[in-house]
């Protein structure tokens, strides 16, 4: 089918979340229309949405006003997470013509008809137990890497989280399907992919439509090893009991998959993790990292950490501050606990004022900066590949080593989606480290 039309996309959260708008953008182009950026004209906007927070779901209303500035007539759809827990919330949002739930997204073009707009939201969601099927996606033509989705959905049941409530049942794309895809990314020049899912470490489960493990994550890693054409893998997030140490000692002798782990920890307290139904202990989790940093010293680690949920007292606070100002990681994502509709947290007792939520948020965000500033200077004087992306910052190019030191240098275009050889010298009052071609001995360019 042919058209004229353009439609432009916007999303919020995950990576996961960044690999099916570009799944779903690209079933748009099959069917003749053009993609252009969101703040192009467009006939039609889509809108993944995110619903980890109560900020995600006040975004989605931000966002509806900034496209219907930009294209008053437009066509808006509102998809993802947020649309599948709350499609009414969304389709009450003034502008907004068509909520489409965790199934229906992947057959957006299907719902859309002619583009009228309608008076009142228009919203198909199906129940979450029916979301029980697999749709592979992945990411190409926005970043320098490509974002590969190889598992879906959750059979966690921790008791903050309304992903399995957005997600349905844990499911994972066949092995080779994950290959096809992998290859096609490689294909189009992409030097790195990042493996994404919502618990990607039960990647197997559901391969084939059973709860049976065809394959192990540990499958996975190997075979992704052998794909030529693509010189970076890096994992996304992957629980601390389903990341096994024959994972870690794998990808400490793979040429292809870097030295960066994200883990989530949420705290440092084994009493809050047994309220939060979480499937370890904090003794687990810094066993995964000593093991880590034995077999690869440089490897940089994030962790996800959440303040001020139900019953955690001072003590407990501070009990999970120094757990993390011991441990060698390399910096935080800090979420503020957020009371979501539906979840065993929201009805607990001993909730923490929201004062006190962001004072502890606050101080953990100010360890994260001085973890993140140790660990660039551990990799001062030190030769690290470094991968640079696309896009001009104020003058600047911004490029990843394989270890996740975030470097810039000025902008140049001949840089974009190249990787060389760089002597990390210096840090820059932004907290990156900043170097200059024309001073780095030839050698190392």
């Amino acid at each position: 089918m042919m058209t004229d039309k353009n439609v432009a996309f916007y999303t919020l959260g995950c990576k996961l979340n960044f690999s099916e708008t570009s799944t779903i953008a690209r079933n748009f182009e099959d069917e003749g229309y053009n993609r252009v950026e969101f703040n192009e004209h467009a006939d039609v906007v889509v809108i993944n949405t995110c619903s980890v927070t109560e900020n995600a779901d006040k975004r989605f209303k931000t966002i509806v006003k900034q496209a219907q500035k930009t294209n008053p007539d437009a066509f808006i759809i509102g998809i993802g997470c947020y649309a599948q827990l709350k499609p009414e919330d969304l389709a009450d949002v003034d502008g907004v013509d068509l909520v489409l739930g965790a199934t229906e997204k992947f057959k957006v073009t299907d719902y859309i008809g002619d583009l009228t707009k309608n008076d009142f939201g228009e919203v198909h969601s199906c129940e979450i137990n029916e979301a029980d099927f697999y749709v592979g996606s992945y990411s190409i033509g926005d970043r320098t890497r490509a974002f590969l989705k190889v598992q879906d959905g959750c059979d966690y049941k921790c008791t903050y989280c309304t992903i399995p409530l957005a997600r349905g049942i844990s499911r994972s794309d066949t092995l080779d399907n994950v290959l096809k895809n992998a290859k096609e990314i490689s294909e189009q020049g992409i030097k790195e992919i990042v493996l994404t899912g919502v618990n990607i470490g039960d990647y197997g489960k559901g391969e084939f439509g059973n709860k049976r493990h065809e394959h192990t994550f540990l499958d996975l890693v190997k075979a992704l090893d052998q794909i030529d054409g693509i010189e970076r893998l890096r994992i996304s997030s992957i629980e601390p009991n389903l990341l096994k140490d024959e994972t870690i000692d794998f990808v400490s002798n793979s040429e292809m998959f870097v030295p960066h782990f994200h883990i989530p920890l949420q705290s440092g307290s084994n009493e809050l993790l047994k309220k939060m139904r979480r499937r370890y202990m904090k003794e687990l989790y810094e066993d995964r990292v000593q093991n880590i940093k034995q077999k690869m010293p440089d490897a940089c680690i994030g962790v996800d950490v959440i303040v001020g949920f139900p019953g955690e007292t001072e003590e407990l606070f501070l009990e999970t501050y120094n757990f993390l100002n011991e441990l060698d990681i390399s910096y935080l994502h800090v979420f503020t606990f957020s009371e979501r509709d539906n979840t065993p947290a929201a009805e607990m007792d001993d909730v923490v004022p929201m004062k006190v939520r962001k004072k502890r948020s606050k101080m953990l965000r100010g360890l994260s900066a001085k973890k993140r500033r140790a660990f660039y200077e551990s990799q001062l004087n030190t030769t690290h590949e470094v991968l640079f992306e696309g896009e001009n910052k104020s003058g600047y190019i911004h490029g990843f080593t394989e270890n996740y030191v975030k470097v810039k240098t000025f902008w140049n275009p001949d840089l974009v989606n190249t990787k060389h050889k760089i002597l990390l010298k210096d840090i820059d009052d932004d907290g990156l480290v900043r170097f200059d071609f024309e001073k780095v001995p030839a050698a190392l360019v």
